[in-house]
């Protein structure tokens, strides 16, 4: 039966290798795909978030990506994607749960987490075995992802010239259970509202403005300013609270000062129910991008 043959955890941004199983007997022909996969570990940071590879004649590369950490697997061709996905997610899973994020990100030599092989051993050695895999019974959420957005298909010619080609298919992110935000909340609804409205009120104050001044004498040509810079971090703040990025909660405390300097600024132009529904509007967008936890998989998606 075909196998999961070797597999590695390399963080992201650099190619370092954290981790590796171990190989008791390498072919060539597995060596050859370790050259492939040292090749694309130094190519991850332009890459999708899940991929596929031919490497060595019958041998096939699948890897996922999520929070600067790859997860790559060298495997049969004939082994099904299904099962080397749903390996490389209990790779992931276990991995965040066991180091932390400090921990990844200062590591400096090659290999430092190489206990970690002690994991993939056991858990390519269940994957392995038909027998034991009781996997298969659990695998029908993962089937139909994908089914419809299947990994990106990569070829040895996209790496020539040192660039990533990926105009064959399109391109689909990680179905990872950590890189996509939940579902909207009422409250976090009603706080997108509530920073949109004013975004609206401070662009059409700062327009105002600048209609009066410009039949004027220029004065508080610098209030224009403010109000239009508030009515870009409102609208910052609405996109904070829809979409996931790098330091999402440092751009949304940051914008709420902003927010607040602003309003101080424009005290003698507004009343206080004024600056305390402009305020309390931040305040609140700010504490649901902080609240807003990750998505995760369904409670019967296990290995």
């Amino acid at each position: 039966m075909s196998s999961v043959l070797f597999a590695s955890v390399v963080r992201v941004r650099d190619g370092l290798p954290l981790s590796a199983s171990t190989d008791q007997q390498p072919t060539a022909a597995l060596q050859a795909s370790k050259r492939s996969l040292k090749l694309l570990s130094r190519r991850l940071s332009a890459l999708p978030d899940r991929c596929s590879l031919g490497a060595a004649p019958s041998q096939r590369i699948h890897f996922i990506s999520a929070l600067g950490v790859a997860y790559l697997l060298v495997c049969e061709d004939a082994y099904p994607a299904v099962l080397a996905f749903s390996f490389l997610d209990e790779l992931q899973r276990e991995f965040l749960s066991t180091y932390e994020r400090a921990r990844i990100e200062t590591a400096v030599r090659p290999y430092c987490l190489i206990e970690f092989d002690t994991f993939i051993q056991k858990t390519k050695q269940r994957y392995n075995s038909p027998r034991s895999l009781s996997v298969r019974l659990n695998l029908t959420e993962l089937q139909t992802e994908l089914r419809l957005r299947p990994p990106h298909q990569l070829s040895e010619r996209d790496f020539a010239n040192g660039g990533v080609s990926t105009s064959a298919e399109p391109v689909h992110t990680s179905l990872s259970p950590r890189s996509h935000l939940g579902p909207v909340s009422v409250t976090g609804a009603i706080s997108l509202l509530l920073n949109f409205v004013c975004g609206l009120l401070n662009l059409v104050r700062g327009f105002h403005l600048l209609e009066n001044t410009l039949m004027e004498d220029g004065e508080g040509s610098f209030n224009i300013m403010v109000f239009f810079l508030a009515c870009s971090t409102s609208f910052y703040q609405c996109s904070l609270l829809v979409r996931q990025c790098h330091w999402r909660k440092a751009k949304a405390l940051a914008s709420l000062a902003v927010v607040c300097a602003c309003n101080a600024r424009l005290a003698d132009t507004r009343t206080a129910w004024q600056l305390l529904f402009h305020v309390g509007a931040s305040i609140m967008g700010a504490a649901q991008v902080c609240a807003w936890q990750p998505a995760g998989k369904s409670a019967d998606y296990n290995v």
